[in-house]
């Protein structure tokens, strides 16, 4: 019996698995090299073997990995600082273990603040179409995208789908606590919504004094070029989620709020959320990307990879349609969706990750750390791809 015969066939794994990266590349069993614009779909953010990290876990492991969240953890505390502070928000923190718990937890603490803060109990969450929430059961429900939701019902209630902010912004009613986002829809396309609509919302659900819950699990931890894309928005969410990208491999999930007195002793928890080993590699993996971002390279190195990608547009006109996305989160949407996982395949064979998204987007979500010297050999190779598909 193959080794693969004992896991379950939930993934369409590509023909290739790796032994070893270093920066933002990658290498298979037979050394051959591989230019990463995937980045374990963007949670790689300081690419492969970062020294710092790697003594940081090191150091970490020798002392203790976990004690749990009955005993005080320094790490943990000294980590929601960081977050917060590089937030810009007054908010506090509960860790997690992914992107997925940390909205499960914004779920929670919506309905909560909805059955305790108003005379009569509010619970309905509105989402977009095309947004990508989570695999549990909530966070499912949370996606609104029905052929996910195939086999899996009963669901709880409470969700509403809106095709767009507007259509968000009409469907609150008495019933509404809050309306949950993602400023670009990850795995919906490489969607970047309207600045000044996601304004007006803030707006309105401020006035009603509902929550503006903002999904930042692939967008945030500087792939915007800002710590959070709600920044680069100009907004001040109720609730903020993150995982991805926060430790660079190491399983963690945050949920910040403004909302500091509505969870109390015993409403939520995680066994292993915000141990010693995730929260000392996220605030050294913190460290690094502030530390890089404040010296100005990483703005520079997502204009020449998005004047990159801009070239592939106006070379490639029979291929493209257009390009979608911001920072080092971007998608080329492909006039036939037919040629899509023929360009993935053909670029794997080429040395190069790249991923898809929604029917006719390839996604690239390199590591924030990337260097010019990576990209060029990345999209040389994309370039040949695309060479042999004319």
């Amino acid at each position: 019996m193959k080794e693969n015969s004992y896991l379950l066939p939930l993934y369409k794994r590509l023909d290739v698995g790796f032994v070893k990266g270093k920066k933002s590349v990658l290498f298979d069993e037979n050394e051959k090299d591989y230019i990463d614009f995937a980045s374990g779909v963007g949670v790689n953010s300081l690419g492969y073997a970062n020294k710092k990290v790697l003594k940081t876990i090191n150091k970490q492991a020798k002392r203790v990995l976990h004690t749990s969240n009955i005993y005080h953890i320094k790490p943990q505390e000294k980590c929601a600082k960081r977050i917060v502070n590089l937030s810009g928000f007054d908010m506090k923190c509960f860790f997690c273990n992914s992107g997925a718990e940390a909205n499960e937890s914004a779920i929670k603490l919506a309905r909560k603040y909805g059955n305790t803060a108003f005379e009569t109990p509010k619970y309905k969450i509105i989402t977009i179409k095309n947004s990508f929430h989570g695999r549990t059961i909530a966070t499912l429900k949370a996606t609104a995208q029905e052929d996910k939701h195939k086999y899996f019902a009963p669901f709880p209630e409470g969700f509403v789908y809106a095709n767009d902010i507007k259509e968000a912004i009409s469907l609150i009613d008495d019933s509404t606590v809050a309306v949950m986002l993602e400023l670009i829809q990850g795995e919906g396309g490489i969607f970047m919504q309207d600045v000044l609509f996601v304004k007006e919302l803030e707006k309105v659900l401020k006035e009603k004094k509902l929550l503006l819950i903002i999904d930042e699990v692939q967008t945030g931890v500087y792939r915007s070029g800002e710590f959070l894309i709600s920044q680069h928005f100009g907004i001040k969410p109720d609730i903020v989620t993150l995982a991805k990208g926060l430790a660079s491999g190491i399983p963690i999930g945050v949920m910040m709020t403004s909302l500091k007195d509505v969870f109390t002793f015993g409403d939520h928890g995680s066994t292993f959320g915000g141990n010693f080993l995730s929260t000392a590699t996220c605030n050294k993996v913190l460290k690094i990307l502030e530390k890089y971002s404040d010296s100005g390279k990483l703005k520079q190195n997502i204009k020449f990879f998005d004047d990159y990608l801009a070239f592939f547009i106006n070379k490639y006109p029979n291929l493209f349609l257009q390009k979608n996305g911001f920072g080092f989160m971007q998608g080329l949407v492909l006039k036939d969706e037919k040629k899509l996982n023929k360009i993935i395949n053909s670029s794997l064979k080429n040395g190069l990750l790249v991923l898809k998204s929604g029917k006719n987007i390839i996604r690239f979500l390199p590591p924030i750390i990337i260097s010019k010297k990576e990209m060029i050999k990345g999209f040389n190779r994309f370039e040949e791809v695309l060479e042999n598909l004319i």
